[in-house]
């Protein structure tokens, strides 16, 4: 293992695969390590027989949950918004060739105690039943104002700067109820916490019109889509990616050790007495332990269902987000749903997820009030994990690391994070502007 490489990326969770196979795709020489013997690390996805030894420690589930080879159980599930940076990344690196997208049924959002379709346009917002009258005319209002914005054309800014003006005072100039608020910024803009309100407001209409744009694309039920077989898939097609382009794969490697120099520096990984050469590394949190400082935990529940989550139009795939002050929590929850329609469990069966950041030491009572909307469920596990942040000197130590996943159910806060790592590695900003319809997604059952 004498080569040098410019870049040794540890672990095969979804961020250090893309970010692998971005370096790649730049002509950078990349080995990427693991020391598990799968790919996906954190983000890995499991079959039946697996997800019952991780859970319940014995590798015997019931025959009545049907084929453990059909489950593609995602451990950190998220849906791809149809034209996000995720998608924007596929393309640009063409990965998509590796992949089959499916579109998402539904995007709901809880409200005042029911569940309901998010209204993303003009049109929708009429029809829906989450605003009186007056409210629906308003936010028509709001919504139209944010449709026809465009950052180039002044004429569409009605006089408002967005890069000073607040989304607080924006929203304020269209006199919106508390609750719609809730849902637009949290449903639409996929807001996790309230503190974008008092940030200029021109990030919040960007994330509400790539909602809209992202839904207008495959005329679906919501602006997600979701590969075929679960996000186990994309670590791989990042592998492929990376190794077309010259990368090295090296699976179960155990004890990776990152080595530095006199000043700190990283300059190589060892791994069975042996130590390849690098510039840099790059790395998810479990790598670099003392490099990282914990900021909270993840609460979670995974459950096996044979029906989809009621209220929600009986859709297969499905995201439902719901709101802090609905729940009377610091943080959002999310519900997430897929099924046999995008083959990540039997003929039948429905997996659902509900997920938030803890609060509390007991996720059983925390997540009530969303597995409460789940209807009867076959399993459920219950399970936590801790999250982290880097807290090194990326220039004086040359580590560049990942933060963990959040428990949102949409990829928006990992791909900004996976951008931001990438123009720290390459000291420059990657250009996404890519074309849209290379990517497709299957809409019909």
């Amino acid at each position: 293992m004498d080569e040098e490489y410019d870049i040794i990326v540890l672990g095969t969770g979804l961020k250090e695969c893309i970010l692998s196979g971005l370096l790649s795709v730049d002509g950078l020489k990349v080995l990427h390590m693991d020391r598990n013997d799968y790919y996906g690390g954190a983000s890995t996805s499991l079959n039946l027989t697996q997800l019952w030894k991780r859970f319940r420690g014995d590798d015997k589930p019931p025959e009545q949950l049907g084929s453990s080879k059909e489950y593609n159980v995602d451990m950190i599930p998220k849906f791809m918004m149809a034209n996000g940076g995720l998608v924007r990344v596929l393309i640009h690196t063409n990965v998509t060739k590796y992949l089959n997208f499916k579109a998402v049924d539904g995007s709901f959002v809880y409200n005042k105690k029911k569940i309901y379709k998010v209204p993303a346009t003009d049109v929708e917002a009429l029809k829906s039943p989450l605003m009186g009258l007056f409210e629906k005319r308003r936010a028509r209002k709001f919504f139209i104002y944010v449709q026809d914005f465009e950052e180039s054309d002044p004429k569409s800014h009605e006089g408002l700067d967005l890069h000073k003006v607040t989304a607080r005072e924006l929203i304020s100039k269209y006199e919106l109820e508390d609750d719609t608020i809730d849902f637009i910024g949290h449903a639409l803009a996929l807001h996790i916490d309230d503190s974008y309100l008092d940030e200029p407001a021109m990030e919040f209409v960007k994330k509400m019109k790539l909602y809209a744009e992202s839904l207008a694309r495959f005329q679906g039920g919501s602006p997600y889509i979701y590969p075929l077989y679960g996000l186990g898939e994309l670590p791989q097609a990042f592998a492929r990616l990376s190794a077309v382009y010259g990368g090295t794969y090296m699976l179960n490697k155990p004890d990776c050790k990152v080595k530095f120099d006199d000043n700190g520096k990283a300059v190589g990984v060892t791994s069975e007495g042996e130590t390849a050469k690098c510039k840099k590394v790059v790395c998810d949190p479990s790598y670099l332990p003392d490099k990282v400082q914990k900021i909270g935990k993840v609460a979670r529940a995974i459950c096996i269902m044979s029906h989809p989550i009621p209220e929600t139009d009986d859709s297969h795939s499905v995201q439902v987000i719901l709101p802090q002050k609905q729940l009377g929590r610091k943080s959002d929850m999310y519900l997430f749903c897929c099924s046999y329609a995008h083959n990540v469990a039997p003929k039948g069966k429905f997996i659902a997820f509900v997920s938030t950041i803890a609060e509390t030491d007991n996720p059983e009572v925390e997540l009530k009030s969303g597995i409460d909307l789940l209807g009867p469920i076959d399993e459920i596990f219950y399970d936590s994990y801790d999250r982290y942040i880097p807290n090194n000197d990326h220039e004086g130590d040359s580590c560049y690391i990942s933060t963990s996943y959040d428990p949102t159910t949409h990829f928006e806060s990992t791909v900004n994070d996976v951008l931001a790592m990438y123009s720290k590695i390459t000291g420059k900003a990657l250009d996404l502007s890519v074309d849209l319809s290379a990517a497709s997604a299957a809409t019909e059952e």
